[in-house]
């Protein structure tokens, strides 16, 4: 999935309805396990001027950014920081915890030639997927399609769930960014 729908997935699923420090916490836990990709993407790309084609082409499947990719994209590691989360009584910690999985879990099926090896560090095993979220030979045409029509749809839910103009623009801006996203794999791919 794009990652403006994790945020959006998470928020719905475990933001609650009244305490911001546990949406935020969500958002952010539907942000977290696309964090490294971001990072070393944006450092290759701007600090260190790598064209674009390398980095997604090359250094993307090194096994070095995949190693990078197997800890903020386990299943394992999550669910360990989600049973401590628990254990502490953190409701802002369970819905990190549990807005990370949500993404791997929607992850997991979306994922092919870019799988991650999100079972590590019991194995550096990947599924790897007979769907593609951004590659149109993986179905992402109709993927994308059902994945923005159900963003938006939680883009309303919550917008009407949270009356701070703040969660509200947020929120907008999410949709919007869903919107350019999938369009722009569907222009790309």
């Amino acid at each position: 999935m794009n990652t403006p729908a994790h945020l959006i997935f998470a928020a719905t699923a475990f933001g609650g309805k009244t305490n911001q420090r546990v949406l935020g916490a969500a958002v952010l836990g539907g942000f977290l396990p696309d964090l490294s990709l971001y990072a070393l993407a944006g450092i290759s790309i701007f600090a260190l001027g790598i064209d674009p084609h390398v980095v997604f082409d090359q250094l993307y499947f090194s096994d070095a950014w995949q190693q990078v990719f197997a800890i903020d994209n386990s299943f394992i590691l999550w669910g360990i920081a989600l049973f401590v989360a628990w254990r502490l009584g953190s409701v802002a910690g369970m819905a990190l915890c549990a807005g990370a999985l949500l993404h791997l879990a929607f992850d997991l099926p979306l994922h092919r030639e870019d799988a991650r090896m999100h079972f590590w560090p019991l194995t550096d095993w990947k599924y790897v997927a007979p769907f593609s979220y951004w590659d149109s030979d993986g179905g992402a045409r109709w993927i994308s399609a059902v994945e923005t029509t159900v963003t938006l749809a939680m883009v309303v839910i919550l917008w009407r769930r949270w009356r701070h103009w703040g969660w509200r623009i947020g929120f907008a801006v999410l949709g919007l960014m869903q919107i350019a996203t999938s369009g722009m794999w569907s222009l790309v791919f």
